[in-house]
């Protein structure tokens, strides 16, 4: 599955948004992330970076360390938390998805790598 697949994939079956998305792949691909280096990555300002940060964190996908430094949970750990979430948002029983764990899996691998160069 590419980027673009995985991202799609978050849109479709986590119900974010296509910035959420991109924010949490990125955090997800190179580790613990201020706003200044999120917008300068993905050429967003400095309060929109902010904002789909604090958008993710009310999803229950990253965590703040600091006012402006974010991480995100562990991948698996992660889009399991949104699922269940929107599950609840949805009201809809909360059972087990192939897409979202392929997600979490795939993820797993770039997330663990971008942690052990720092």
């Amino acid at each position: 599955m590419s980027f673009n697949g995985v991202e799609e994939v978050l849109e479709s079956e986590l119900k974010i948004s296509k910035k959420e998305a991109k924010l949490f792949l990125s955090i997800v691909h190179n580790g613990r992330m201020d706003t200044r280096k999120i917008s300068q990555m993905l050429n967003w300002s400095i309060n929109e970076a902010d904002e789909v940060a604090e958008s993710l964190i009310g999803r229950g996908m990253i965590i703040d360390i600091t006012n402006t430094e974010y991480e995100s949970l562990h991948p698996r750990f992660a889009v399991t938390n949104r699922y269940r979430r929107r599950c609840e948002e949805d009201n809809v029983p909360f059972t087990k998805n192939l897409k979202v764990d392929k997600i979490g899996f795939i993820l797993e691998r770039p997330y663990n790598d971008a942690r052990r160069t720092k």
